[in-house]
């Protein structure tokens, strides 16, 4: 009797953790994951952009495209983040932004930076991906956490009370003030 053959549906951790890798989602992954690193680094020590991305890929050797959507979200985090942290801070109500864990900050602004400047990635994804995402770096209580503030955000983006600012710079007003 010949050797039984592997089924081709079985694949070993590390085959998957290849797949995943270099799989469009997988690679986005990565980037939201290496994204949400750098920013948690510049809330820490400001520095600039440029120094700062540079400090973080000195010496990693990362795919193109990853690489290429992580700089994406933190440039445009960053450039809006006054804006963000305004719609996010009308949305959190017993929870001002400094009191935030800085993980759960910084998930919570690529998450929204996403939803409302990236619109080809369905924002059910995005919001998924945040939770994973602060789940894997944040502590037992950041999904949950995670997912009823950005599933606040999902509904009013669902009812247009929510607006993009006027300019792609951020420089316009957020919609919501907290109040707290």
């Amino acid at each position: 009797m010949p050797p039984a053959r592997p089924s081709r549906w079985r694949a070993s951790a590390e085959s998957l953790a290849e797949i995943r890798e270099v799989s469009p989602g997988g690679e986005r992954r990565k980037g939201r994951e290496h994204a949400l690193q750098i920013l948690y680094q510049m809330d820490l020590s400001p520095s600039p952009i440029d120094e700062c991305l540079e400090g973080f890929w000195g010496g990693r050797q990362s795919r193109a495209g990853m690489k290429a959507f992580a700089e994406k979200l933190v440039r445009g985090v960053m450039e809006r983040r006054e804006w963000l942290d305004g719609v996010l801070g009308g949305i959190s109500h017993h929870w001002r932004l400094p009191r935030m864990a800085v993980v759960d900050r910084n998930v919570l602004r690529l998450a929204l930076f996403e939803m409302i400047f990236e619109p080809a990635t369905p924002r059910i994804v995005v919001i998924n991906e945040a939770i994973d995402i602060a789940k894997k770096f944040g502590d037992d209580e950041s999904g949950p956490f995670i997912n009823g503030i950005l599933d606040a955000v999902r509904l009013r983006l669902e009812r247009n009370e929510i607006p993009r600012p006027d300019d792609e710079s951020g420089g316009s007003e957020p919609p919501l003030r907290s109040s707290a």
